[in-house]
């Protein structure tokens, strides 16, 4: 029988399969290169996974609250998942047809549409991109920037679009931007509503009243020094950002500004699409139809596809203006076209909205035992926890710093109970709660669990510091 290890609930594995686990680990670090990311915080070696259940090499079960940054919104390996696969291997069908006409695309353009604002669906166009949600993002920008003939970009603070170049131009993280040698000036930023640091110091949902103002003023200054924008980029609820979610009413002034003004509003979808936020697409909720929609990620069912849909009027491109040589991924197109049948017939945004609230409600009473956390917040199975210095001076606003520190333990204290959860926001200090769609009361339950026993155990650590 194996012998139990230090987290209950958790068996170990043989020691060849730890030591291999080991060796994969060890050599990845020798030979992958320093930009990789989630492998640094989780060390972990995947070797099965059904649902929302990760298995490593060491034998240990994990919750995965991660989901491939959002990309699996049925969990691993769906069955509905699989079947599609196996039903294109079995066919016989090509598999890399570049942007030929296939029965497996027309099925998943299809499926897709069924699920688009009714205005955008009846007379949209579909581009299929490179298999990156970046890719779409550029080809979203090359694609208004040629139709109304300006150049400029409105984008957000705290925005995240990718990291190709005009994508990684659109973020709002400074440091991410230089590293890559991006400073483009043809982006306009602008102040995203975050009520819980409003940039403008007021909170209440005055802030997004202010960022309207403010956006619409510049706009119409002649000496504002705003590039003439070609379109304006935003995401519905911002996730790589610290998971904030604008007021609805921000959202619809934000299309009234750009419809009055003649500039194409482009919804970046990617991490929100697909039933994330307790709609289908995070924009049903405000009610607004955009120009574009950028979508990526869950849409693939698992596996790597991008598009972007946008109003037929925009259509003005030249064959070959955004092409690449993988956008015919009929692996992924089937899987996608499986998993947007079953959100939508199983109803898994109403589910994501009712258990998402009862989540977020929970946390927020967390948050009565433990003053390091200083905001609970998102939109449906997109759940974002603030963590700050409660032993640090607030602002001059009441704001408390952020605690990165207190974060990163936070992570790895859950990591060790069997918890995968990832960081974002200002400084890495927000805890992201990404489950799939599938996840069960019981799962919910032990995801609450682990992650309020990591946070008392990473307050307690060796250093005492929660900054």
């Amino acid at each position: 029988m194996a012998a139990l290890s230090s987290v209950p609930g958790q068996l170990a594995a043989p020691a060849d399969d730890i030591t291999a686990g080991e060796g994969i680990l060890r050599r990845q670090a020798q030979r992958e290169s320093a930009a990789r990311t989630y492998a640094r915080s989780l060390p972990v070696v995947p070797v099965r996974a059904r649902g929302m259940t990760v298995e490593g090499a060491d034998g240990r079960r994990y919750l995965d609250c991660l989901s491939g940054a959002g990309t699996l919104a049925l969990g691993h390996n769906h069955p509905v998942v699989l079947e599609a696969i196996r039903a294109v291997l079995d066919s016989g069908a090509p598999l890399h047809v570049l942007d030929l006409a296939t029965p497996v695309k027309d099925r998943f353009t299809t499926a897709l549409f069924e699920t688009l604002p009714a205005e955008l669906a009846e007379h949209g166009r579909i581009q299929f991109c490179g298999p990156a949600g970046t890719d779409a993002v550029e080809a979203a920008v090359k694609l208004t920037r040629i139709a109304t003939g300006r150049s400029g970009l409105l984008a957000f603070s705290g925005g995240y679009h990718g990291m190709t170049a005009g994508a990684l131009a659109a973020t709002g993280d400074v440091a991410v931007r230089s590293a890559a040698g991006d400073m483009d000036a043809r982006i306009t930023r602008l102040p995203y509503p975050y009520d819980y640091r409003c940039p403008f110091g007021t909170g209440g949902g005055r802030g997004a009243e202010l960022s309207a103002r403010w956006t619409a003023n510049l706009l119409d200054d002649p000496k504002g020094g705003v590039q003439p924008p070609a379109a304006m980029l935003l995401e519905a609820v911002q996730g790589e950002g610290g998971v904030i979610p604008p007021p609805e009413t921000w959202l619809r002034r934000m299309r009234e500004i750009t419809a009055a003004r003649g500039i194409p509003l482009i919804v970046d979808e990617v991490q929100t699409g697909v039933g994330r936020t307790g709609t289908f697409w995070a924009v049903e909720r405000s009610g607004i139809v955009p120009d574009v929609m950028v979508l990526s990620k869950a849409i693939g069912g698992s596996l790597p596809l991008a598009v972007i849909v946008y109003r037929g009027e925009l259509d003005v491109w030249q064959p070959g203006a955004h092409a690449g040589t993988f956008r015919g991924n009929q692996l992924a197109m089937a899987a996608g076209a499986a998993t947007l049948r079953f959100v939508r017939e199983n109803a898994l945004d109403e589910r994501a909205e009712t258990l998402g609230n009862r989540i977020m409600c929970r946390l927020r009473g967390l948050s009565a035992h433990h003053a390091c956390i200083g905001d609970v917040r998102g939109r449906g199975l997109m759940i974002g926890v603030e963590l700050v210095d409660a032993e640090a001076e607030p602002d001059d606003f009441g704001a408390l710093p952020n605690a990165p520190r207190l974060a990163a333990r936070v992570q790895q204290e859950a990591l060790r109970r069997g918890l995968i959860v990832e960081l974002g926001g200002r400084h890495a200090s927000v805890v992201r709660l990404l489950p799939p769609l599938t996840i069960t009361d019981e799962q919910a339950e032990a995801v609450l669990e682990r992650l309020a026993s990591a946070i008392e155990a990473a307050l307690a650590g060796a250093d005492g510091g929660p900054a």
